[in-house]
């Protein structure tokens, strides 16, 4: 199911601490469990208003259901849920906060088979085993020796103990979680409740402060309720063709007025075709990117077809587009 449009899509631009118990405030709530500014989080914004201006500064166009969204979330260290058709602006969201914010970008691609060895961490075992034959070598069979090879020098970092690691440091994009099946997304719904890591051969890595977490779906099945609940949630629609060519000259300052507007009608005439893939925002940028590098100035049926892989990505629509191109570019 689509999301509702929006006028405001956004631009497809260490140390341990004790376990909580029972009776432990949330971070960014106060005693009574109502929401304490006092408790926000360090180097974030104080207002919608300056975080809508912010994110604008790092060529993210987002409307005030979007940004209202983001602040809660980082005010009060709580996960967002961004979902929507792909090329909306979901990943976006997380790669700019990063970069406006000076934090790391921690990003965890899921996909069909995935699991928790690859989303946590791994044992290098070709460096164990030249330690090994390296003992051997040598004749240690000491039992500190041994105990070494379970170290932190032989620990890799996967996405999630990166991110408890960096804490409120880093931003962690779990990206197109609707692709990843029930068992994992149940393990991320742990980890996301504690921001904690047990490695038996370590110990507990928790994190002081959560990392801002971003999690993105295409909706192509429902996200477990439970999950759900853990986050904030909002949707990202597509934009008004008003907002997209805000969103294209926001994103591409070289493009002119005209072209964007032309492009933007182009695209949209594309949307109204039975197309297996419909071009999103990031298409649409991609698109004005490739006139500009090539210097076009307005959008004839030639320089369309010239330029239509950086818009339409299947080839069955190709077909259809070329068929059509005449009515597509007309008025542009």
């Amino acid at each position: 199911r689509a999301c509702r449009a929006s006028s405001g899509s956004a631009g497809a631009p260490r140390g341990a601490a004790p376990s909580p118990t029972w009776f432990s405030v949330q971070p960014g709530l106060a005693d009574n469990g109502m929401p304490d500014p006092t408790r926000r989080s360090a180097g974030y914004p104080g207002s919608v208003n300056e975080l809508t201006d912010i994110l604008r500064q790092g060529g993210y166009l987002s409307d005030r259901g979007l940004a209202t969204a983001l602040y809660v979330a980082m005010s009060l260290q709580r996960p967002i849920l961004l979902e929507g058709e792909v090329g909306v602006g979901k990943t976006e969201v997380a790669k700019v906060l990063a970069t406006v914010f000076g934090r790391k970008l921690i990003r965890l691609q899921c996909y069909e088979g995935i699991d928790t060895n690859q989303a946590l961490y791994e044992w290098d075992y070709t460096r164990q085993m030249l330690q090994i034959r390296a003992l051997s070598e040598h004749q240690v069979v000491a039992e500190e020796a041994v105990d070494k090879l379970f170290g932190p020098k032989f620990l890799l970092e996967r996405p999630l103990l990166a991110a408890v690691r960096a804490g409120d440091q880093a931003v962690l994009l779990i990206d197109e979680v609707d692709r990843a099946d029930d068992e994992f997304e149940a393990f991320l719904l742990e980890v996301l409740s504690d921001f904690q890591i047990s490695i038996p051969e370590v110990g507990t890595i928790k994190a002081q402060s959560p990392p801002l977490v971003v999690l993105t779906s295409n909706r192509t099945r429902e996200l477990h309720d439970a999950l759900k609940r853990r986050c904030l949630y909002t949707c990202i629609g597509s934009p008004t063709a008003e907002r997209e060519v805000e969103i294209v000259l926001i994103r591409e300052p070289g493009v002119s007025e005209v072209l964007a507007r032309k492009l933007v009608a182009a695209v949209n005439r594309l949307r109204e075709l039975d197309l297996a893939k419909p071009p999103g925002v990031a298409e649409t940028i991609d698109w004005a990117r490739t006139l500009d590098l090539l210097g076009g100035t307005g959008l004839d049926p030639q320089l369309a077809q010239d330029t239509l892989g950086a818009v339409v990505k299947e080839r069955d629509d190709l077909d259809l587009v070329r068929d059509n191109l005449e009515e597509i570019t007309s008025g542009a």
